[in-house]
C-alpha cells in the first residue's frame, strides 16, 4: 500500500474543502486573531510583520511546527527542510503554520546526558503550545530524548498532535560491510582494549558509521522511540523507518502537514489516541522489534502526562511471550535501512495483529484504527522481518526484575543478552560510580574473573545525575583477552539502544537515594533469575538494613544550585518514567488569560 493511501484520514482526500466547513472545534487561535478589538489587531498587525496577508487570520487552523533543529543534535541537523515540507502541507491543506523552536536534547554531544534535560524539554514545548495561538502541534523529533520530550509536552496540552520523526541514518559502510551507528563503537572500542584492532583501525571507522543525515541505523533508543511514536497511534505509518535522506521522508512531512490540520477541525486531541490501549501495543511492538530499554522510561513518563497508568508490571504482563521478529542490530544482524525496504513497523503491526495481540481497535492520527492502517501490509524480507515461527528470540520483550535488590524494579533486555548468563550467581565487583569505574576498570591487578558480577552505584537519575547511559560497562582488558565477551553487569544507570549484553539497568530505588544498591560490597554473592524475575542480594534483611541505616549520615547530594538542583530535588525514580513530580498530570490547553 502506497504512503499516501495509508497517511490520509479521509478516503476522499478533501482537505481543503475540509476547511470551508465549520469546524467541530472552537479554535483555540480564534481568541487571539478572532476579535474585532484592540487585542485581536495587536495580535494580528504583530503578525503581519511577517508578510502574512490578512486572509490567513480567517479563521483557519493554527499549525504549530514543533522544531528540535539544532547543529548541535547531529540527528536533528536536516529538520529546516522537514519543517518546510510540512508547512507545504499545511498550506495545501488551508492550515496557517508557525514554526517555533524548543530545546533541544542531544544526546551524542550534551554532556552529562540529554536525559537531564529531557524533562525541561517537555516544559518548554508545554509552555510553549500552551501559551500561543496554536491549534494543533507538528511535533519535529528525531534524537533518543526528543521523542519523548515532545510528546510529554504535547501530551500535558491534549492538543491535536502529530509526529515526525527524521529517520534514521543510511546504512554505515566500513571496509565493505554495514556497521550500525553506536553498535560498531561498543564493538570496536572492545576489540581495541583487547589488542584485537589497532588504535588507527578503530580511529578509521568515524567516518563510516555516520555517513548521511539522520539518527542512529540500528535499533537503538531513537529509531526504539519513533516505532513506539508509529505504534502508538500518534504518527502516519511508515514513519519510524522511512531513512532520513530518502524522498519518501518529505512525503510523509507533507502529508503529516495535510493531516494535522483535518485533526484540528475534528478535535482529534492526544488523549483520544493515547489510550491504555494504545501503550498495551506499544510494549508489544517494542518486544518484536528487540526495542531500547530506554522505552520503559519514556513510554511511563508520557502516559503520567496524559493520564493513563502504566507500570513495570504492564510491561512483564504484555510484553513477556512476544517473539522479537525484527533481526536488526545491537540484537541481530540488519539495519534501519533494510527494515523500511522490508515492509517498515506496518509489517511488524500485522504480524502482531495475525498473532492476537494487536489491540486493533486503538485509533491513530490519520482517524483510522491502527488494524485498518496495517492489515494488508506486506513484507518483502523474511530475514529481516521474521514470522513469529521463525524468531530472532522467542519470548522478547523488557524483562522486569524485581528482589531484595532492585524491591521497586530493574530491567534487562533478554534479546541483547547472553542465554547462558540469564540465570547467573556471582561475586559483585563494586564501582561506587562511573568515574571509580573508569579509574580502575584498566588494572590488570582487578579482582576479577569472568564470573563475577560487576556493579556500578550512583549512576541514577540523581546519582548522576540525570541517569547516564553508562551501565553497559566495559568489560576489563583481562577479560577481554580471554575470549569473554559478556558479563552479568548491574547498575542504577541507563544504557545506548545500540548498546548490548546481559545489563541489568534502572535499579530502583537508586543508590543516591538509599537504595538497597546502595549497600552492596565487594565480595557479595548476587543472584541473577530472568526467566523467574529475580535480582537478590544474599545478605539476610538485618545486614541490608545495617548498612543502609550507617549510610544516612552521609551527605549523598551536594547542592549545586541552578538546573541541577531543581532537577535532583523533583526528578522521580525510573519506575516512575524519571518525570518531574510537579509536571505528572495533563493540564490542558486552557487558553491564559490576556496581557494587553
Amino acid at each position: 500500500m502506497s504512503l499516501y493511501a495509508v497517511s490520509r484520514g479521509s478516503q476522499k482526500h478533501m482537505c481543503s474543502d475540509k476547511t470551508k466547513n465549520s469546524p467541530k472545534v472552537e479554535l483555540r487561535s480564534a481568541q487571539w486573531f478572532g476579535t474585532r478589538d484592540k487585542n485581536g489587531f495587536m495580535y494580528r498587525s504583530w503578525m503581519k510583520n511577517q508578510g502574512f496577508p490578512e486572509h490567513q487570520f480567517e479563521g483557519k487552523p493554527v499549525i504549530g511546527i514543533c522544531n528540535t533543529w539544532s547543529e548541535l543534535t547531529p540527528c536533528n541537523a536536516h529538520f529546516r527542510e522537514i519543517a518546510e515540507r510540512v508547512k507545504r502541507g499545511v498550506y495545501e491543506a488551508g492550515g496557517l503554520p508557525v514554526e517555533f523552536p524548543v530545546f533541544s536534547t542531544g544526546e551524542s554531544n550534551l554532556r552529562p546526558t540529554a536525559m537531564l534535560t529531557r524533562n525541561l524539554a517537555s516544559m518548554d514545548v508545554e509552555e510553549s503550545i500552551r501559551g500561543n495561538p496554536i491549534d494543533a502541534v507538528v511535533l519535529l523529533t528525531g534524537c533518543d530524548k526528543t521523542t519523548p520530550a515532545l510528546l510529554m509536552g504535547a501530551a500535558s496540552c491534549d492538543v491535536p498532535a502529530i509526529v515526525v520523526t527524521g529517520g534514521p541514518m543510511l546504512n554505515g559502510k566500513h571496509k565493505g560491510k554495514d556497521v550500525g551507528s553506536g553498535t560498531l563503537v561498543w564493538q570496536m572500542h572492545e576489540d581495541y582494549k583487547a589488542g584485537k584492532v589497532s588504535l588507527d583501525e578503530f580511529l578509521s571507522a568515524e567516518a563510516s558509521m555516520s555517513r548521511s543525515a539522520g539518527t542512529c541505523n540500528t535499533m537503538g533508543t531513537a529509531s526504539t522511540m519513533a516505532s513506539m511514536a508509529e505504534s502508538l497511534g500518534t504518527s502516519l505509518p511508515h514513519n519510524a523507518a522511512i531513512p532520513a535522506v530518502d524522498s519518501r521522508r518529505y512525503v510523509l512531512a507533507h502529508m503529516s502537514g495535510m493531516r494535522i490540520v483535518e485533526m484540528a477541525l475534528e478535535g482529534l486531541s492526544l488523549s483520544k489516541i493515547l489510550t491504555p490501549e494504545a501503550f498495551r501495543n506499544a510494549i508489544r511492538t517494542n518486544a518484536a522489534i528487540g526495542g531500547s530499554t530506554n522505552a520503559v522510561i519514556h513510554l511511563k513518563a508520557i502516559a503520567q502526562r496524559i493520564g493513563v497508568d502504566l507500570s513495570l508490571d504492564d510491561w512483564q504482563k504484555y510484553g513477556k511471550g512476544v517473539p522479537t521478529i525484527v533481526n536488526l542490530q545491537p540484537s541481530g544482524k540488519y539495519l534501519m535501512e533494510d527494515f523500511y525496504y522490508a515492509g517498515g513497523l506496518p509489517a511488524v503491526l500485522r504480524e502482531l495483529g495475525e498473532l492476537g495481540v494487536l489491540e486493533k481497535e486503538a485509533l491513530t492520527v490519520n482517524g483510522k484504527t491502527i488494524w485498518e492502517n496495517v492489515k494488508d501490509a506486506e513484507c518483502y524480507n523474511r530475514d529481516v522481518i521474521r514470522e513469529p515461527e521463525n524468531p530472532l528470540v522467542d519470548s522478547g520483550g523488557i524483562c522486569i526484575l524485581r528482589g531484595n535488590l532492585a524491591p521497586r524494579g530493574a530491567v534487562l533486555k533478554p534479546s541483547a543478552a547472553t542465554p547462558e548468563l540469564m540465570k547467573h550467581r556471582g561475586r559483585a565487583v563494586v564501582f561506587d560510580n562511573f568515574d571509580d569505574y573508569k579509574t580502575r576498570i584498566m588494572d590488570p591487578d582487578l579482582d576479577i574473573d569472568e564470573n563475577c558480577v560487576m556493579v556500578m552505584k550512583n549512576c541514577g537519575p540523581k546519582g548522576y545525575p540525570g541517569m547516564a547511559e553508562v551501565g553497559n560497562m566495559g568489560l576489563p582488558p583481562k577479560i577481554l583477552q580471554k575470549g569473554v565477551t559478556d558479563m552479568v553487569r548491574i547498575s542504577d544507570a541507563r544504557m545506548s539502544g545500540t548498546a548490548f549484553g546481559t545489563v541489568v539497568l534502572h535499579v530502583a530505588p537508586e543508590a543516591m537515594d538509599l537504595g538497597p544498591l546502595a549497600a552492596v560490597e565487594d565480595g557479595d554473592m548476587i543472584e541473577l533469575d530472568a526467566e523467574n524475575g529475580v535480582l537478590h542480594l544474599d545478605i539476610d534483611d538485618a545486614e541490608l538494613a545495617s548498612r543502609l541505616d550507617r549510610l544516612k549520615d552521609t551527605e549523598m547530594i551536594a547542592s549545586t544550585g541552578g538546573y541541577v538542583e531543581l532537577y535532583r530535588k523533583h526528578v522521580l525514580q525510573a519506575d516512575e518514567g524519571c518525570d518531574f513530580d510537579f509536571l505528572v498530570g495533563c493540564r490542558g490547553a486552557k487558553v491564559p488569560a490576556h496581557s494587553h
